[in-house]
């Protein structure tokens, strides 16, 4: 028992030194990481390419198929583009096994110790906190695995434990099927393949035994891929299903050829963890190669296997997936993207609203409706998942990104609540039947189309972080900002002539205030613009 307890003590830390390493490399690439993802194009090679370095530096396919089910969930990537970065994460997981095949153990506590020196003295935060961590976290995965490695090397003797190891040396395909639910319940390839290289480093398996295991450990981390994508849309389930296809695939391909694989390897003149990490990579490697070439058939595969007619969801944030939290530099990507699609629907409902006061037959008001119950579910969703990232070890550039989606996020639903009050006034007017002068016509259009002008103009910059087309804001609600004065003051003058109905004098004059404060809301998210 107490044996078992430590090598499972010993499962864990490695599984948090992987975590903490990547986060540490997170924080170093940060945002080249994110401008490279946001880069990605429908080519599935460069998609491969995309797969393979972003799972080096997170150190987890399994994080990396999760965000491709959520991506396409959100519409971001499309099922063509995921399959590619999919096959490029199974290679780019083969990294940690290969790292363990070096026999870097001895290396943990110096790089440990190294870790907490620079995050006790070092001076920049990229070094305290990014370099740090990927120091901590990487002496923490050699030192959990060497734990783990010792206290099952001392079952050597033990023969259920033993005959366990061995069984895909008679039986593979029990050593794969043992392989996939090991893996299932680690929720880490890496860990389970690590595992095997550390045994046989310390002569408890050889690449016969583990092979079939990592095998099945491939199967294994599609998994949390399938957990993800329940409750989510028809693209994003055939996401998850197409990583578990695609390896099940590469493992039927493989299965005929275990024994000349094995004797392969076993003549490569390495020891048997090196045997195995190079076992890995082979597999992965080989897979991708033949069946990159097919990724459209494989595709329509997918397609005929997992039928169903997508769904639409008009309610609610769009980009906010909660299982991207842990991983701070791609949340704050999708809060981005959240708060510009919130700006178009703000923009969509004020040129509604403007329409409606203008009595435009095909003025949709049930769309303007649902349209503004979304404004408001998207603000809400967006202040609690800004919360939920800030809980996350994020970096000032981050945290200033996150602070002023917050502000623009306020400010956008305000504009989207003066949009509200002007169709009010609009079902005012129309219910009292309250005239309203040529002049005063001309009037209220001129200032509806300088703070549609205002708006637009800022939902623009946000999208393009156009800094200079922000700066453009300030003229603009300057203008505005006249002309409300200078039309207030001609109505005044008209309502002391008795020119004007007095109640219509009223709306006028409302009118005046909302569009002047729309142009106010569209300042400040111009200052947040040009802050960040």
């Amino acid at each position: 028992m107490e044996t078992a307890l430590v090598a499972l003590g010993g499962i864990a830390l490695f599984l948090y030194g992987m975590s903490k390493m990547g986060e540490g490399l997170q924080k170093i690439a940060g945002d080249r990481l994110r401008r490279f993802l946001e880069k990605l194009t429908s080519n599935r090679f460069s998609g491969v390419i995309v797969g393979i370095i972003v799972t080096a530096i997170i150190q987890s396919s399994s994080a990396t198929s999760v965000m491709c089910v959520s991506f396409v969930n959100a519409g971001i990537m499309r099922l063509e583009q995921a399959i590619g970065v999919i096959m490029g994460a199974n290679i780019g997981t083969t990294v940690t096994a290969q790292m363990v095949a070096f026999k870097l153990e001895r290396t943990a506590l110096p790089a440990i110790a190294l870790g907490m020196a620079l995050m006790l003295l070092g001076k920049r935060k990229s070094i305290k906190e990014g370099w740090a961590d990927c120091f901590l976290g990487f002496g923490l995965l050699f030192l959990g695995l060497s734990i783990a490695g010792d206290a099952m090397s001392s079952l050597q003797s033990y023969a259920p434990f033993v005959n366990f190891l061995c069984i895909g040396q008679t039986h593979p395909l029990i050593g794969i099927i043992a392989g996939a639910a090991l893996t299932t319940l680690l929720q880490s390839s890496s860990a389970m393949t690590g595992l095997l290289v550390a045994l046989a480093a310390r002569n408890v398996v050889d690449i016969s035994a583990a092979l079939p295991m990592v095998l099945g450990a491939n199967i294994g981390t599609t998994s949390t891929a399938l957990l993800a994508s329940i409750n989510t849309s028809l693209a994003a389930r055939r996401t998850a299903y197409a990583h578990l296809l695609f390896n099940v695939i590469g493992v039927l391909i493989f299965l005929p050829f275990l024994k000349p694989l094995e004797s392969a390897v076993a003549r490569s003149g390495f020891d048997a963890a090196r045997q195995i990490a190079n076992a890995h990579t082979i597999f992965n490697v080989t897979t991708t190669l033949v069946l990159l070439p097919f990724a459209p058939r494989f595709i329509n595969l997918v397609c005929k296997l997992i039928k169903g007619s997508e769904m639409t969801i008009e309610h609610g944030p769009k980009y906010l997936d909660a299982k991207l939290v842990s991983v701070p530099f791609m949340a704050v990507v999708q809060t981005q993207k959240e708060v510009a699609r919130m700006a178009n629907l703000c923009l969509d409902n004020l040129e509604t609203a403007i329409a409606i006061f203008r009595g435009d037959p095909k003025a949709d008001r049930k769309r303007f409706n649902n349209i503004e119950e979304v404004i408001d579910e998207i603000e809400e969703a967006i202040s609690y998942y800004v919360a939920k990232i800030f809980q996350q070890d994020v970096n000032s550039a981050q945290a200033k990104i996150l602070t002023s989606a917050i502000s623009i996020s306020a400010d956008l639903e305000r504009i989207g609540d003066h949009a509200t009050a002007i169709a009010e006034l609009a079902d005012y007017r129309e219910k009292h039947n309250l005239p309203f002068s040529q002049q005063a016509v001309e009037e209220l259009d001129e200032m509806m189309n300088k703070a549609v002008e205002s708006v637009k103009t800022v939902v623009e910059a946000l999208e393009k972080d156009d800094k200079q087309k922000a700066a453009s804001i300030i003229a603009m609600d300057d203008i505005l900002d006249d002309l409300e004065r200078t039309l207030r003051a001609r109505h005044i003058k008209r309502l002391n002539q008795g020119i004007c109905y007095p109640a219509s004098g009223v709306v006028f004059l409302d009118m005046l205030s909302h569009l002047e404060r729309i142009g106010d809301h569209a300042v400040n998210i111009a200052g947040e613009i040009m802050a960040s």
